[in-house]
């Protein structure tokens, strides 16, 4: 590879663990409740990954904290190519820019050649990058990799972690073909999980490009009568979204949020469909986290679960991941991406899966 275009969408999954499940149509309300940027750190992350491999590589991307600002601290000196009009390296979380300017620099990078767009956002940031590549007729001839920031990802387009985008970006030789998904975000914020096939683009080919998501309907019933005959008097629980999780929860006789975080305790809800503040103020120990991971991906902390993150994470002495074993079939390994080295090197190795009424099965997190 010689040339690659970098585009940065700097608001890409603040809506996470203030609890909106998404951005799109929410940024407001998410400063609002405090929000702050992730997708500038990621996209360091994955740009100094790429750099260690590839320093001398042409970079091509947006000013401020569209690209330019994350490529300069990672090393490179970038060419901008894209200008757009509220982009402050300063200020990410009051960046004015929007889905049109990161198809606009799409387009300057192809004006360049670039051999690869790199882009850093979520599932809506990849169909701006699809649709760009689209448009100018570029979908099947210039590969695009996304860097995970978003809520919700459920693209078949993205490294398993900022990390591997950039090696991948790095090292590959090949593409095929991958789905670009994206979700209502209206309907997923009531608990209604509505994906549409929005784009089919090429993306590198390597093992630690994440599948798309898919859902498994098998019954969970005796998956969650274990869990609920094991409660503990005393220990706070926090579960996780999904409807394994919410099974488990109905079992207790509570109205489970459908794609949220709840909190209980000796048969009292204390936090429905909570923000990362709201689940942290009602800890008290000792805490077990009760998650199930994604089907298709296996991750368990990271992707539609920011609300647990690693300050919930560290007040937490028990983490149980139930899963069905219809769901595990379909994983050959667990994966963590919490934004924390450390709580994330913790969690890797091989843990004990719940995945019955009284059955579990060793499963590997890396």
């Amino acid at each position: 590879m010689d040339a690659l275009g970098v585009v940065v969408n700097p608001i890409a999954g603040m809506g996470g663990r203030v609890g909106l499940k998404g951005t799109d149509g929410q940024l407001e309300e998410a400063r609002n409740r405090g929000a702050q940027p992730r997708a500038p750190t990621r996209a360091r992350t994955a740009l100094r990954s790429l750099f260690d491999r590839e320093p001398e590589l042409a970079v091509y991307t947006a000013g401020g904290v569209m690209g330019e600002a994350a490529a300069r601290e990672a090393g490179y000196e970038p060419t901008v190519v894209y200008e757009p009009a509220e982009a402050t390296p300063e200020s990410p979380a009051e960046s004015g820019t929007s889905a049109a300017d990161t198809r606009n620099a799409v387009r300057a990078f192809l004006e360049r050649g670039v051999d690869l767009v790199l882009f850093v956002g979520g599932d809506g940031t990849a169909v701006d990058v699809a649709t760009a590549l689209e448009d100018a007729d570029e979908a099947e001839t210039t590969p695009m990799l996304g860097v995970p920031a978003g809520v919700k990802i459920y693209s078949s387009v993205f490294g398993v972690t900022p990390t591997d985008a950039g090696r991948i970006a790095a090292e590959f030789d090949r593409v095929e073909s991958r789905e670009v998904t994206d979700i209502d975000e209206v309907a997923y914020r009531e608990g209604d999980v509505r994906t549409t096939l929005q784009a089919v683009v090429s993306v590198p080919v390597a093992p630690a490009v994440q599948s798309s998501k898919q859902v498994t309907s098998g019954s969970v019933e005796t998956l969650a009568s274990g869990v609920a005959r094991e409660i503990e008097s005393g220990r706070t629980y926090v579960f996780g979204p999904g409807s394994t999780v919410g099974a488990i929860e109905s079992e207790l006789g509570i109205d489970p949020a459908p794609l949220g975080v709840d909190v209980w305790r000796d048969d009292e809800i204390l936090v429905r469909d909570g923000a990362e503040a709201d689940v942290l103020a009602a800890l008290e120990e000792p805490v077990t986290v009760v998650v199930s991971p994604i089907g298709g991906q296996g991750f368990v902390f990271g992707r539609g679960n920011h609300q647990i993150s690693p300050a919930v994470l560290e007040c937490a002495d028990d983490v149980e991941i139930v899963a069905t074993d219809e769901k595990l079939a379909d994983l050959d390994v667990l994966r963590v991406d919490t934004d924390s080295d450390a709580i994330d090197e913790e969690l890797r190795g091989w843990t004990q899966v719940r995945t019955g009424r009284f059955t579990t099965k060793l499963v590997k997190i890396v």
